[in-house]
This record gives C-alpha cells, sequence and structure tokens, in this order.
C-alpha cells in the first residue's frame, strides 16, 4: 500500500530530457513525493526550496551543466552534501562510473528504465540514509549522554574532595577559607610556570589542572592531630610541634590506603585508571611533602631542591602565604609589604626561587584571591 503522502520521501529527478522524467516520475510518484528540473541549474535551485530531497536521480549528460558539475556542487555545501545521488547515465562505461562513485555517487542506473531496479536502488539508499541519520542522532545522543555523566562524576568528585579537604577545616576553626584560597593560589602559580622550561614537563597537558585538584588535600592528615593540640589557642611545644608534624605522613598514608582499597576491590587485575591513579598519587605527594623545604631542613623527609615535587613546592609557597596572611588565635595577619618580604627572604631555603620569582609577579593576582576569600 502507497504510503500518505504527508510521510513520503522525496525523490529528485534532474534530465534534460522531459521523456525520461515522464518515465521515471510514473514509476516513482506511487511510493514518493516527486520533484522535477530539466538542468542542472534548476536542480540546485530546487534543492534551496522547500524540504530536502532524500535521494537525487541525476542524469550525467546534460548540455552547460552536466550531472558531475551537479555533483560536485552539491558536495561542496553543506547543506546538501550527504543527500545520496544516483547517476543516471545511457553510457555503459567503466571510467565513467568509476569517475562518479570517486566524486561521492552512491549508485548508477542505466537507460533504458528497468521499473523494478529504479525502485529497488531508490529504496535502498533512502533507507541506508535514514539509517545513517538514526546512527548519527543516535551517536550525538550518546555523546550528550557522555558529557552529561562525565560532568556529574566530575562535579561528584570534586564534592567528594571538598567533604574531605573540609574534614581538617571542620576540626581547626583558624582555617576558614584557607582551602580556598591555597587552592587559587596554586593555579596562579602553576598556570604562570606552565611555559617556563624546568616545570614544562610537570604541568603539561591534564599534569596542571590534577594538580590544582588535588591541593584541597594537603591537610588532610590533620584529622589525626589530637584536638589538644590542633586547637590550641597559641603557640605549640616542641613536644607538640613534633605531633603537629606528622600531619602530612598520616595523610600520605590515609592517601595510600584509599588508593590499595579501591585497587583492591575492582574486578580484573586491580588496577586504578590512570587519571584516578595520577590524581591520587599527586593528592599523596602534596600531602607528604608540602613542608618540605628547598635547603633540605623540611619535614618529613628532608628532602632538598629538586627531590620536592613541584606539586609540594607550589603548596609550599601558597600554604605560608595564607598563613602569614590570615588572623590566628595567636597573631594578626601581617602587612602585605611584610609578607613578601618574609617569602623574597626564604627565597632558596623554605622555597623554590623560581616559584618565589612568579610570586614577586603575582602579587597583585594573589592580593585579589586573598580578597575575595577574605574570612566573613
Amino acid at each position: 500500500m502507497p504510503a500518505d503522502s504527508s510521510t513520503r520521501s522525496t525523490v529528485l529527478i534532474v534530465d534534460d530530457t522531459p521523456e525520461n522524467l515522464t518515465i521515471l516520475g510514473e514509476t516513482l510518484r506511487p511510493h514518493y513525493r516527486v520533484r522535477a528540473a530539466i538542468s542542472g541549474e534548476r536542480a540546485l535551485h530546487a534543492v534551496t526550496i522547500g524540504t530536502l530531497p532524500d535521494v537525487i536521480l541525476l542524469d550525467v549528460m546534460m548540455p552547460d551543466m552536466d550531472g558531475y558539475q551537479v555533483l560536485q556542487a552539491l558536495q561542496a555545501d553543506a547543506a546538501t552534501r550527504d543527500i545520496p545521488v544516483i547517476f543516471v547515465t545511457a553510457m555503459d562505461s567503466v571510467e565513467g562510473e568509476t569517475h562518479g562513485l570517486a566524486l561521492g555517487a552512491v549508485d548508477y542506473i542505466t537507460k533504458p528504465f528497468n521499473p523494478d531496479i529504479v525502485l529497488a536502488r531508490v529504496r535502498t539508499h533512502i533507507e541506508l540514509a535514514k539509517a545513517r541519520e538514526r546512527l548519527h542522532d543516535e551517536n550525538a545522543w550518546l555523546e550528550r549522554e557522555v558529557a552529561r555523566r562525565t560532568n556529574e562524576n566530575a562535579l561528584i568528585r570534586d564534592l567528594s574532595l571538598s567533604a574531605l579537604a573540609c574534614l581538617a577545616e571542620v576540626r581547626d576553626i583558624e582555617t576558614g577559607h584557607h582551602i580556598l584560597r591555597t587552592q587559587s593560589f596554586v593555579e596562579l602559580l602553576a598556570h604562570h610556570l606552565a611555559g617556563h622550561p624546568d616545570y614544562r614537563a610537570a604541568l603539561a597537558d591534564e599534569r596542571l589542572e590534577i594538580i590544582v585538584r588535588s591541593a584541597p588535600l594537603h591537610d588532610i592528615g590533620k584529622v589525626g592531630i589530637p584536638d589538644s593540640i590542633l586547637l590550641k589557642p597559641g603557640r605549640l611545644t616542641s613536644a607538640e610541634f613534633e605531633i603537629m608534624k606528622k600531619h602530612p605522613v598520616i595523610g600520605a598514608d590515609a592517601i595510600t590506603r584509599a588508593m590499595a582499597q579501591a585497587a583492591n576491590s575492582r574486578s580484573g587485575d586491580g588496577a586504578l585508571p590512570g587519571g584516578a591513579f595520577a590524581f591520587m598519587e599527586t593528592a599523596r605527594e602534596i600531602a607528604l611533602s608540602h613542608h618540605e623545604k628547598w635547603d633540605g631542613s623540611g619535614y618529613p623527609a628532608g628532602l632538598q631542591g629538586r627531590q620536592i615535587p613541584v606539586s609540594a613546592r607550589l603548596m609550599a609557597l601558597a600554604d605560608v602565604f595564607d598563613a602569614l596572611s590570615s588572623r590566628r588565635v595567636y597573631k594578626e595577619p601581617l602587612a602585605p609589604e611584610d609578607v613578601t618580604r618574609i617569602i623574597v627572604a626564604e627565597r632558596g631555603r623554605h622555597f623554590d626561587p623560581v616559584i618565589v620569582d612568579a610570586f614577586l609577579e603575582l602579587r597583585p593576582a594573589f592580593a585579589e584571591v586573598a580578597q575575595r576569600f577574605a574570612e566573613a
């Protein structure tokens, strides 16, 4: 039974011979909506009017503009290049057929016409085109769905990180917006140094983002420090400070255990995906080494110079800058010029000299972050 006219596919017939238009029209009209053009120029005009045809039957040998030229024009236009074109020709030439297929034609029909072959070829290519369109739509939907779920997973990850990082903040009433500020300071320094020859490799590709996203976990180990020390409203004694100095190892060990448990819970080889491993490993090295000093006098391992991971060197300056600039129960915030003076004095001692130089160029940006995330 013929399809309803409103749901029929459209076939455009292009031929300079009226008799051929009539024969093809009579063959196709019971099954399709048929449009006709008697020249190449009119065919190109016809495709711009109304709904695009679902398939084009295109005569090869036409005056002024032959079928090859029409096909090339259709292929050059993004709006029409995906319309299936079936060449119609009286020529029985392998070279001509090869040339047409190379230009983008999907099939050939030779004259004189066999109605059954015409209908079969047209139906096949319309169905193939619709299948490709459905596949394209499904792929587009899948891409949107993957992007949506990726964004959701990233949001869940960031929220989980914030929750973990805030465990230390909840127990330490002095920190306030410390996590937000230090993460922003690390991001400023990392972007500034991304093109530096000594830092390019460590900050290349996704590594910079991983460092920035890992930064909030730098003090996660403080959850293992007793309240009597963590919340003490004054300076720590030497013994208390020795206990406080354990928080980098506590934090690194916690992240290491989390990585091991996650790996053990996975099927197969138990390995974590590369991105997850890189992220957790970076978080571990920041937590463990952000109190190391360039001259080797830091803790917990007494690392020196380039032995200290770049991520931890960035966090070291960000952490100290924020501590000096912020109010504590045992001190008032230092003036910006005093903070800068102390950091410059520690260039090559506490801090990586190149990172200090970057900080000096970024002082206005540091000040803006400090103001944006100032304590209420």
